[in-house]
């Protein structure tokens, strides 16, 4: 068969024989949710995957669609040959599944990057230099530090939605003329909370400014409709969306983006290059410079596409689990959890705790050693707002991190409610050590050292 005649429509991004047609009655598959860890015990157990909001598991029809078009590859653009040709119809269908995910505009730009903390810089990159920047500090850092502190209104974290919303019009009515740029997270990744962005778009818009939508924690849990919000651009991850191919990308208006220099100087950016000078492109391929991660685009359109037919049954397998492990946690005594606007804001499947008298990095080495549960601990590239959510914790510099997602069951749900009451209890069950490879049991059994697979 040709891979011509496995092409969808033009209207479509993605092989026919790529995907499995799923309903919205459909949980996903993803990748590896057969995985087998050992335990410092010398049982093995399935894993427990609470990493989601780090980076997500490959989605099997990612892995289907990354199969179907490895056999063509090529580079992209400005190629006659049968491969260079499939490939080049691939990565612009996938600019196109990227700009209806995300419910674009008909001019908006879909420029592929390396996820939303290039895609955050590239903007950054492009914000006229008189501009002013409003963001909060509960903003991940991808979001907190392109800026440059000259320019940059750095606002307190909200203590409500509202609040957000009354910051953000004081800062507004008291920044200097000239342009402004509001950027603000869909939902933090440090304790899920979704923010009012819709609200803080009408308030930018009424004072003349623009907004910026970073969406790394929100796309994958929730409906992004630039359109309906009224924002002006959004950053997003794949590998946060399970497409773990190193691609992401920054969609919304062009007119920044086509007046600041490239992103990337180099080939692909260029119209003409002469003894007298160089005629930049316009539109995507401007900031594009270079060979582009087709694999990573395509990968992130069949994720895109994939989210977009089962966001009902994902939306609801997901509030099923939160609410379960919130219940759960809440249960436990000296068990802490942690809110910026509350403990009834609505949030994504992310919830952040600690446990009185273990630091968070023995909570995360026991809950992996012990009972085979993947969660993240630190600050989570989140410095300002886990400092502020800890204020009252001295004991607590740091903080656990349970992520879920469509790795995610209710038996791992009761796993770690399981395994958190046990430590909040009884404690840990071995004695820990910090190793070159981070921290584990001092008699650990399991061979942690990866081979190489190539």
């Amino acid at each position: 068969m040709s891979i011509l005649s496995i092409l969808e429509p033009a209207s479509t991004t993605t092989p026919r024989a790529a995907v499995t047609r799923l309903t919205n009655g459909t949980i996903p598959a993803t990748v590896g949710a057969d995985l087998l860890v050992p335990l410092a015990d010398g049982r093995v157990t399935d894993y427990a995957n609470f990493d989601h909001g780090a980076s997500a598991p490959c989605l099997e029809s990612v892995r289907a669609s990354v199969e179907a078009a490895l056999p063509s590859y090529a580079s992209v653009h400005r190629g006659n040959g049968y491969a260079s040709r499939i490939t080049t119809q691939w990565y612009e269908r996938a600019r196109a599944e990227v700009h209806s995910f995300v419910g674009a505009r008909n001019d908006d730009q879909v420029i592929f990057t390396r996820q939303t903390t290039d895609a955050l810089n590239l903007l950054a990159h492009a914000v006229p230099a008189d501009a002013t920047v409003i963001v909060f500090e509960s903003e991940h850092h991808a979001a907190l530090l392109p800026w440059g502190e000259e320019r940059t209104v750095r606002l307190a974290a909200p203590a409500s939605a509202s609040a957000a919303v009354t910051a953000v019009a004081d800062a507004l009515r008291s920044a200097p003329e000239g342009p402004r740029l509001v950027v603000v997270t869909g939902a933090s990744n440090v304790t899920g909370e979704i923010f009012p962005i819709a609200e803080l778009a009408a308030v930018a818009k009424a004072h003349g400014a623009r907004i910026c939508l970073d969406a790394a924690q929100l796309a994958p849990h929730r409906v992004v409709d630039i359109a309906e919000l009224d924002v002006d651009w959004v950053a997003l991850s794949g590998h946060k969306l399970y497409a773990p191919y190193g691609a992401g990308a920054l969609i919304g208006r062009a007119d920044w983006l086509d007046a600041a220099d490239p992103y990337l100087y180099g080939g692909g950016a260029t119209t003409a290059v002469t003894g007298d000078g160089v005629v930049w492109a316009t539109g995507p391929s401007r900031h594009e410079g270079g060979s582009p991660n087709v694999i990573g685009a395509i990968a992130l359109a069949s994720a895109c596409a994939t989210i977009s037919r089962n966001r009902d049954a994902i939306e609801q397998h997901e509030r099923s689990l939160l609410a379960r492990l919130r219940t759960g946690l809440a249960q436990i005594a000296d068990v802490t959890t942690y809110s910026i606007f509350g403990a009834e804001a609505d949030r994504v499947g992310t919830v952040c705790f600690t446990i009185k008298g273990l630091s968070s990095t023995l909570v995360s080495a026991a809950l992996s050693a012990e009972y085979g549960i993947g969660v993240r601990d630190g600050k989570f590239c989140a410095h300002p707002l886990v400092g502020h959510l800890l204020a009252d914790a001295p004991e607590h510099g740091t903080a656990v991190r349970a992520s879920l997602g469509l790795g995610t069951t209710r038996e791992h749900v009761d796993r770690l409610v399981g395994a958190v009451r046990s430590l909040a209890t009884n404690g840990l069950r071995a004695e820990y050590e910090d190793t070159d490879h981070g921290c584990q049991p001092v008699e650990d059994p399991r061979d942690l050292h990866a081979p190489r697979i190539w």
